[in-house]
Parts: structure tokens; sequence; C-alpha cells
């Protein structure tokens, strides 16, 4: 069982940077997977980025690319999303997420979920 807590949501204008921090608790966040995805008002949860156990492999959905980044720190059971260059079509709810493997081909596999944490971006 993984818990997950969301934070680093806000108010920023277009342009702007947000960091946003997951926690987990549990001695085996080092085997999961981690991602993050956002809902924004009326639309479907979405995919945003994903790594895998070690770190070393990443990957995340267009619209993002060279402006968000993922990592994660094991020592510390956090994942981060570093979001730069901000723009409107960023504001959502932002969740992150757990899967019980060393990398995730699929959103179906993601087994935990936080409860989200706002970013509004104004422009």
């Amino acid at each position: 069982q993984v818990q997950l807590v969301e934070s680093g949501g806000g108010r920023v204008q277009a342009g702007g940077s947000l960091r946003l921090s997951c926690a987990a608790s549990g001695r085996t966040f080092s085997s999961y997977a981690l991602g993050w995805f956002r809902q924004a008002p009326g639309k479907e949860r979405e995919f945003v980025a994903t790594i895998d156990t070690s770190g070393d492999w990443t990957s995340y959905t267009g619209s993002v690319k060279g402006r968000f980044t993922i990592s994660r720190d094991n020592a510390k059971n956090t994942v981060y999303l570093q979001m730069n260059s901000l723009k409107a079509e960023d504001t959502a709810v932002y969740y992150c997420a757990a899967a019980p493997f060393n990398i995730v081909t699929s959103n179906g596999d993601y087994r935990y979920w936080g409860q989200g944490t706002q970013v509004t971006v104004s422009s």
C-alpha cells in the first residue's frame, strides 16, 4: 500500500514556474514507477509525465515536452514535477500516481493516486 500526498500547487502568471512535490508513505517507494496526471475543468484526466524506478527513464505528453521535468528522490520518497513556461492551458488539478512496476507502459498500470493539487495559470 502506498499513500501519496501532493503539494506545491498555486496560482502563477503565464510564463512562470512551479514545482510540484508528491510525498509517498511506505518502505517500497523505490520499487514503484511514478506518474503525474492532470484534469482541467470539464475535461478528462490526462497523462502528463512518468518516471521509472531508477529515475533514468522518463516520458512526457507532447504538450509539456521541453517545459516540464519529472524527477524522483528515492531517499526522500518524493517525486517532483518542475513546470516552467507555464501556459493558461496548463491550469488543472495535478495528481501523482504510483505503479508497482519498474516502468509504466500503460496508464492502467497505476494503482495508487493522490488527492491532487490545484495549479492555476493566469494569462
